[in-house]
């Protein structure tokens, strides 16, 4: 706490500009710190004391009213100034009390009557020393008596030694406050504290009383030695008078001695009853301790025993096996009408065996001889119970299977191609769903016997479905068979059988897909569910397989709470669906084994009629393929799988063949002009490229990258057989094939890539005769330019003409000999290049390609004499040019 008096003139100001600023108009009678605390708390909480500012004020009221005094409780602000944190009214203070605790007597606390439905303890507020805490409730006490009329209760602090204190420390006391309205009532004097302490000890009457009753006796106190020799006379005189009295009293001792004898010995005797009785008492408290013992055990006992009986009465219910159940269990009958207790008959042994093992059962029960016996019963009861579903489950499969395949009306007859409907078959398996999921909990083994009767039964329903279906789809289709001879070179040119349409033939393999892709997923999805496979479903009831739109055959998953279920092998998240999946696959694998016969017969009568076709077919199996990679059942993918391998092995075939036809043309007698396979396999390209669907297009570039290279790598063998001739056989043919191709290859990247293969060829063949043509008439001219060509390289042009064979004269021999006469040679050449040529359309662009070709070699060869022969004239390039463009 602060070191400042109470009388501290800085603080008056401080807190009157609080109280003053916030719109008050009171006079501070007193302001002191103080430290704001909450005891105990502050103890346990570790909390330290917060310095608080207490000031008393008092306002004047109008007249007729008593004036009203107020405690503000100030704090201090982040700044140091204090300002205004509560207000009390004195009116309310109904007791102060020093708190015992505080050996200082420093710590007390003000209870104020309007707080006392709180629940917070009021605040303990402690004084720096016992001056100022004296000081403030004095101040506390005058100000309520003179300005309330009334006083609080004090607890634990003396009246009186306020008042001795106040007399003692008069002048600490204020007297006076001069506030802004003149001076206040004064509230703290020193003839009113005396006043004060009188009042408060005897009363005016009383002191009065007091003065002459001391009046009236003389102490004489004025000589010490004489009062005190004068006390000592009067005690010896009442020592005295004591003695006489007692002797006086004799015979009155005696008979108070002897009732005292009788008395003691009164109390001997009572004291040796008391003795007696609380031996008795004792031996009493003991007997009736060991009976409330012995009743207390009993209590218990009955209790325990009670708690037995009613624990034993559970477990004999949970023992006690319904004869309802039981008849049903072992004898009912499996009908439609008797499913729902069937299944209650499950659902109650399935709990009632799960309910006997730990932890379900307490295990203290589970060693008992009766909880043995009974879970044998069960196990029992089980066991005939999943024998009896078990077969009755199998002979109902192949009852259902066998009535069906009993009635033609259920398969495709001639004239009429039906599709299969399984919605009456699954509404009735699934009348025995719950009973299997009832069996799977029961005994998981038992599914695999049930599983593998219903793939038997139902798979020679599929299987007599597809052939039938197959059978009356091939026989209710008509297509002409096209040719599988294309590029043979014995066939004629004209082959009029290409144009034949055998597009039913694609419809009819697609029809077989359309019903039956969707049915084999369906039927391996209600399998997988309707016998409890824990697989992965990744289709919801209701969407449409194969991303086609399917018809509705009545085999709607809605129908009933059994909802359609497919799965992808190739996304498995947990080992025990990968197990579980495994079995579906070895299970899926018995119930639609031995339909892909029907799929193959089909492709088969399909390649036959037409083998292009196989290329619709692969288009459409592609895009079934792609349809079922997210949600087809395993089985029914690899039967897809089977079927694209299928028809490219069936593919492949007519290409090995169409190969084999073109490397025929191998084995004729010389040949001249365009191959018979160049045309026709534009033919055949134009047909494939007809029949792509879907993803073919690999298939079909492969195809083409066999055949072409094949047609090729034939030319060039053709073309070697006779050298002489070789060049204009590989030009014209190279050429037919980018003129029967030019369409294609602007829409076709394989063919593109083939056309500029086949045109590097041609412009190399064309370069290699045109070059033979023009040696074979400027020889003489061009051997000498070749000459001087490679002396080049050794010496400078200067020295060349005085080389042998090399001079002017040799220049001129050479030019007269090839130049002279120029029309003919080139008429000649012209001839020449004509003569070979089987196609005239071919003869313009050649001899354009011969002219620049002379023209180019011409131009060399005068470059190389006006280097080594500056002097000598020969006809200029545009001499040339000009005679050539004149014929």
């Amino acid at each position: 706490m602060a070191a400042s008096s109470a009388d501290d003139a800085e603080l008056r100001r401080a807190c009157a500009a609080a109280i003053g600023g916030a719109g008050s108009r009171q006079d501070i009678v007193l302001a002191i710190r103080v430290a704001k605390g909450r005891g105990i708390l502050e103890k346990l909480g570790g909390r330290v004391a917060k310095p608080r500012v207490l000031a008393l004020t008092a306002q004047n009221s109008s007249k007729g009213q008593r004036p009203k005094a107020f405690l503000h409780v100030l704090k201090y602000s982040s700044g140091g100034v204090v300002e205004p944190a509560k207000l009390y009214k004195l009116k309310h203070l109904a007791k102060v009390e020093v708190i015992s605790n505080d050996p200082t007597g420093c710590t007390f606390i003000l209870g104020f009557d309007n707080l006392r439905s709180q629940s917070v303890a009021p605040p303990q507020w402690t004084m720096r020393n016992i001056d100022d805490r004296n000081r403030l409730l004095l101040c506390i006490l005058n100000m309520c008596r003179e300005m309330l009329g009334r006083l609080p209760k004090f607890v634990g602090i003396d009246i009186v030694e306020m008042a001795l204190w106040a007399k003692e420390n008069t002048p600490a006391v204020i007297n006076q406050v001069n506030t802004q309205d003149g001076p206040a009532a004064s509230v703290m004097t020193q003839r009113d504290l005396k006043v004060t302490v009188e009042k408060d000890l005897v009363s005016q009457a009383e002191e009065e009383d007091m003065e002459a009753l001391l009046g009236t006796y003389v102490m004489g106190v004025g000589e010490a030695e004489a009062f005190s020799e004068r006390l000592k006379r009067e005690l010896l005189a009442l020592e005295a008078a004591n003695v006489h009295a007692l002797l006086e009293s004799e015979p009155v001792i005696k008979e108070v001695l002897r009732g005292l004898e009788a008395a003691s010995v009164c109390v001997d005797d009572m004291d040796e009853w008391l003795r007696i009785f609380n031996v008795k008492l004792r031996h009493m408290r003991e007997d009736i301790e060991s009976i409330e013992s012995r009743n207390n055990q009993l209590e218990m006992q009955s209790v325990n025993n009670k708690a037995l009986i009613d624990e034993l009465d559970k477990l004999l219910e949970r023992l006690r096996i319904p004869s309802e159940f039981a008849a049903s269990l072992t004898g009912g009958s499996f009908d439609e009408a008797r499913m729902l207790k069937n299944v209650e008959a499950c659902e109650w042994l399935a709990g009632a065996i799960c309910s006997l093992e730990v932890p379900n059962l307490d295990p203290c029960y589970a060693h008992m001889r009766a909880v043995k016996e009974k879970r044998a019963e069960l196990e029992k009861l089980k066991k005939t119970f999943v024998r009896r579903a078990s077969e009755f489950l199998r002979n109902y499969f192949s009852s259902l299977v066998d009535f069906m395949i009993s009635d033609k009306s259920y398969f495709s007859q001639r004239g009429q191609l039906k599709r299969p409907d399984h919605a009456d078959l699954r509404y009735k398996c699934r009348t025995y769903a719950r009973l299997l999921q009832h069996l799977k909990s029961l005994d998981k083994n038992c599914l695999g016997p049930l599983r593998k009767a219903y793939c038997h039964s139902l798979n020679l329903l599929l299987r007599r479905e597809a052939r039938e279906f197959a059978n009356e789809l091939r026989a209710s289709t008509k297509a002409s068979r096209n040719p599988t001879f294309w590029l043979e070179a014995s066939t004629g040119s004209s082959q009029t059988a290409n144009s034949t349409d055998t597009s039913t033939v694609s419809e009819a393999y697609s029809k077989m897909l359309t019903i039956f892709i969707p049915l084999l997923v369906d039927e391996s999805s209600f399998f997988a569910h309707f016998m409890c496979f824990e697989v992965p479903a990744f289709v919801p009831p209701g969407a449409p397989t194969n991303g086609t739109k399917s018809e509705s055959d009545g085999n709607d998953a809605n129908d009933d709470d059994l909802s359609l279920m497919d799965f992808d092998g190739n996304n498995v998240k947990s080992s025990n669906n990968s197990g579980e999946l495994g079995t579906l696959n070895e299970a899926l694998q018995d119930l639609l084994d031995g339909i892909q016969e029907d799929f193959y017969a089909v492709v088969d009568w399909a390649y036959k009629i037409d083998p292009l076709r196989c290329i619709s077919m692969h288009g459409i199996t592609e895009r079934y393929l792609s349809g079922q990679k997210a949600d087809a059942a395993g089985f029914v993918r690899k039967l897809l799988d089977d079927l694209e391998s299928k028809i490219s092995m069936q593919f492949g075939k007519f290409v090995d063949e169409a190969c084999h036809q073109i490397e025929k043309n191998e084995r004729n007698i010389r040949q001249m002009g365009v191959l018979s396979y160049i045309p026709r396999f534009a033919t055949l390209a134009t047909r494939m490229e007809q029949y792509i669907q879907g993803q073919s297009r690999e298939l079909i570039d492969q195809a083409y990258t066999k055949l072409v290279s094949t047609m090729f790598a034939t030319l060039e063998k053709i073309a070697q057989s006779d050298p002489k001739y070789a060049d204009i056989v590989l030009l014209e043919n190279y050429a037919a094939f980018q003129n029967s191709l030019y369409d294609l290859a602007n829409v076709v990247p394989m063919l593109a890539k083939f056309y500029h293969q086949a045109s590097e060829a041609y412009e190399q063949a064309c370069t290699r005769h045109i070059n033979i043509i023009i040696y074979m008439q400027f020889e003489r001219l061009f051997q000498f330019a070749r000459k001087i060509e490679d002396l080049m390289y050794t010496i400078t042009p200067e020295e060349i003409p005085f080389q042998l064979g090399l001079s002017k004269m040799d220049l001129r021999k050479v030019l007269k000999s090839s130049l002279s006469g120029i029309d003919k040679s080139i008429n000649a050449m012209y001839r020449k290049l004509q003569k070979n040529l089987t196609s005239d359309e071919l003869l313009p662009s050649l001899w354009d390609k011969c002219k620049k070709e002379f023209l180019e070699k011409y131009e060399s060869f005068v470059q190389l004499v006006a280097k080594v022969y500056p002097n000598e004239s020969i006809p200029s390039v545009t001499e040339m040019r000009q005679i050539l463009a004149s014929l």
